[in-house]
């Protein structure tokens, strides 16, 4: 046990570091399928090269767009010494199935060639004769440095070593790489991950995502059409939501451009003026041109010829039908588009989504006017207008807001849409982006309105789901949405608050102190006793072993200080490094903060990371094995987990019990819009496990003294409704209070424009007289210190069984 400077305890425990040793394989991974290093050159700008820079050129061997963004290509010296480092260059964009990206790298002084234009560019410089080049998924630097310790890398997904490189795939690198040959894969693109039999040397030959070739050429084409095929947008898309046609090649789709995505996944809208007449069958298509800027503008008319195929953005997710590998004439511009397709209370069906018994929707027949989603596919792509609809998510960091064109499916009371089951979906949320970089969506909070009319095209992404890519906003509303401020707990109250301050470190910037430190000082008028989650180590996501909070704390409590509240102590248990889960070396942890001057906090030593707290029943009733404890942190249920925090207060002459908590949280879950339904809740069934342990630590405390005062509060990651309550509450040993409000108050936090609740604070029998408040602070605000509101319980001494 160690005392900190404030007199507060930090009680850490014991690290076991085990080490295993299996053996490797000698190729990295399997060979790809998908993205792969199609040419490798070191030679830009040397003495005798033609062209001025290297590069790195990608390809895509699979049907669907590889996207690239988050991944990065790292380069490695050929013999790497001890201090050698992998260098990055990050990617944006995506790869289009056949199709090339190029990397520019570093540039010399020689050479007299440019490279077309790259679709990134990097700055390391590539040695011409030895190297090895690696496609990463992240931008981490690797830190292997034999071919054997790479070939155990799972984020490797392709790599070659060229020249006398250490690091290759297979027998050896790639040889013949010089000043002016580069090495490159076969038309084929087959990856056998053996590199001197999958790659040669050869004049390096770059092609950019356009086609272009070096001086900015492209290869000659043939003229397009200029008559319409004989597939139209409705064949492709079908009755269902994969199409009939996925994986053909079409020509000649005619279409009038609604829409140009010139940012991240690249490509137009295509919508035909002459429907087909069946509800079921989308007249709109995303044409996808990868990393190249679309060459089209919104009014022309167009005939586009390419491969048809369904792309998931994400797991679990619903596909997207479109065209690949474009290639389109414009036939003239200027057209009208044709007219919007209008989504409101009446057209949007009050059902969600048609089941299928937790198994895939994808070729469930459409029925547009039974379910939402079904009438939001049959609209995929097609252009669409929404109307004075209210704002139920506020405005995000990637410059989206959510909306609702049911206002008055279930409105919560400061104008979000309730989530109150897993059966009572909300049918009429639509996320709201806008086509123009230069006009944003209007920052707003929930309860705002977006008034006239918004128009744009229907989309579909992983994050969200249906979306409407606006290419004309209606104009913001301000409700004038306040942050609320709880009163203040009377001399005879104890006040109990739970607050997720989403990874407070030492080293966030002193704003986000400040206004967390507002939230509890003004908003929560000063709990006297605060159960803080997302409670990092001093020095954040640093993985260097670092477990202690001191200064996180110290300069938390200062600022709430410095904003007129009480100079609260601390008590928490470090856990063991990298035990916990969260961020690698963030080290996140529950922490209780208490006012001195109101409340008491009973130490009692014993308690550490790894040693489980207990009831011990007394002639006065019960008391703690050790404060502070954790509840059985050695249980399969904490695995990668934040542990329970449990402490013994002392008010007013009375002991209180409180339980801080974190949960597992809900990643991994399937998408509520996804294509499984009904979607698994794969995370559930850890939480249903952390609540067991956490019930049976509470009944043990209530069958020592069945008048025991608990309070049990946190960020559970889940519903009041859910599985995970029944376990937590079994018995009736906890009450939760969030359901003792009016149904259109009972949320803490937004998520998809969905107001719901993850964070509670429930009491044990024994308190019985309670004012309990969820305060709204941050959830329904652009601007949020946390995306989680706090909330409070102010419990009247009377209110106590004696």
């Amino acid at each position: 046990m160690q005392i900190s400077r404030s007199g507060s305890i930090l009680l850490t425990g014991a690290v076991a570091v085990a080490l295993a040793v299996t053996a490797l394989p000698a190729a990295h991974a399997a060979p790809s399928a998908t993205a792969v290093i199609a040419e490798v050159y070191g030679g830009g700008g040397n003495s005798g090269a033609t062209l001025t820079r290297d590069f790195v050129e990608l390809a895509n061997a699979g049907s669907t767009p590889f996207e690239v963004g988050g991944f990065s290509v790292q380069y490695l010296p050929g013999t790497p010494s001890a201090g050698s480092q992998w260098q990055v260059s990050a990617l944006t964009g995506s790869i289009a199935p056949g199709g090339r990206y190029l990397l520019a790298q570093a540039a010399g002084t020689g050479g007299t060639v440019a490279l077309p234009t790259p679709d990134a560019t990097g700055a390391i410089a590539l040695a011409a004769g030895s190297g090895t080049v690696a496609l990463v998924s992240g931008t981490t630097p690797l830190t292997c440095r034999t071919a054997a310790d790479c070939a155990a890398e799972p984020r490797i997904v392709d790599l070659v070593g060229y020249g006398s490189a250490v690091v290759r795939e297979g027998s050896g690198p790639v040889p013949g790489a010089a000043a002016t040959a580069s090495v490159a894969r076969a038309a084929s693109l087959a990856d056998t991950d053996d590199n001197a039999a999958d790659l040669s040397a050869g004049a390096p030959t770059p092609v950019n995502a356009a086609g272009e070739t070096s001086g900015g050429g492209q290869e000659p084409q043939e003229p397009g059409p200029t008559e319409p095929g004989p597939v139209r947008i409705h064949d492709i898309q079908g009755t269902s939501r994969l199409s009939p046609l996925d994986g053909t090649a079409v020509t000649a789709v005619p279409g009038t451009v609604t829409g140009v995505r010139t940012t991240g996944s690249r490509g137009f809208w295509i919508q035909d003026t002459a429907p087909d007449g069946d509800a079921r069958t989308s007249e709109g298509l995303f044409v996808y041109t990868g990393s190249a800027a679309p060459a089209v503008q919104v009014g022309d008319a167009v005939l586009v010829s390419g491969k048809v195929a369904e792309y998931y953005p994400g797991t679990g997710t619903q596909s997207i039908t479109q065209l690949t590998a474009p290639r389109t004439t414009v036939l003239s511009s200027g057209n009208a588009l044709p007219a919007p397709a209008v989504l409101d209370s009446r057209s949007v069906p009050g059902r969600y989504v048609p089941s299928a018994g937790g198994g895939a929707i994808d070729a469930l027949p459409l029925e547009p006017r039974r379910y939402a989603l079904d009438l939001y596919e049959s609209l995929e792509a097609v252009r669409v207008e929404i109307a004075d609809t209210r704002v139920t998510g506020a405005t995000t960091a990637y410059d989206e807001i959510w909306v609702t064109v049911k206002p008055r499916e279930n409105p919560t009371r400061r104008g979000g849409t309730l989530y109150a089951s897993y059966e009572d979906q909300n049918t009429g949320r639509l996320k709201v982006m806008s086509l123009d970089p230069a006009q944003p969506v209007p920052t707003a909070n929930v309860g705002d309105v977006l008034k006239g009319r918004t128009t744009g095209v229907l989309d579909y992404a992983s994050f969200g789901g249906y979306n409407v890519q606006a290419t004309e906003l209606g104009t913001l509303v301000d409700k004038k949405l306040r942050r609320e401020v709880t009163r203040k707990q009377k001399r005879e109250e104890l006040a109990v608050a739970t607050y997720n301050v989403e990874n407070l470190d030492a080293g966030d910037d002193q704003a986000k102190f400040d206004t967390l430190a507002e939230g509890v000082a003004v908003n929560l008028s000063s709990p006297d006793i605060v159960s803080l989650e997302e409670i990092q180590d001093d020095n954040g996501a640093v993985n260097d072993g670092t477990v202690g909070s001191e200064a996180t704390l110290k300069r938390f409590t200062d600022a709430i200080v410095a904003k007129g509240g009480p100079r609260y102590a601390w008590r928490y248990i470090a856990p063991e490094n990298n035990k916990d889960g969260g961020e690698p070396g963030g080290n996140i942890r529950n922490v209780f903060l208490h006012n001195p001057k109101r409340v008491s906090f009973t130490d009692r030593p014993g308690g550490g990371a790894t040693t489980p707290v207990e009831a011990v029943k007394t002639r006065r009733g019960v008391k703690l094995s050790a404060s502070p404890g954790r509840i059985n942190p050695a249980s399969p249920a904490w695995a990668d987990s934040r542990k329970p925090l449990v402490g013994e207060f002392t008010f007013r002459g009375k002991p209180v019990f409180v339980i801080g908590n974190h949960f597992a949280s809900k990643g991994g879950d399937q998408p509520l819009h996804g294509r499984y339904q009904e979607p698994t809740r794969s995370s559930e069934t850890k939480r249903i496990q952390q609540a067991a342990e956490v019930n049976t630590f509470v009944t043990s405390l209530l069958k020592a003294d069945r008048s025991a005062r608990v309070v049990t509060l946190g960020d559970f990651n889940d519903f009041a409704f859910s599985p995970t309550f029944t376990a937590l509450t079994k018995g009736r040993v906890l009450k939760p209070l969030i359901t003792t409000l009016p149904a259109s108050e009972q949320y803490s936090y937004v998520f998809d424009g969905n107001s719901q609740t993850l964070d509670h604070i429930l009491t044990s029998p024994a308190i019985r007289r309670f004012d309990y408040d969820v305060v709204h602070i941050n959830a329904e605000f652009a601007d949020q210190a946390s995306d989680h509101d706090p909330q409070v319980v102010r419990v009247k001494v009377g209110g106590f069984w004696h």
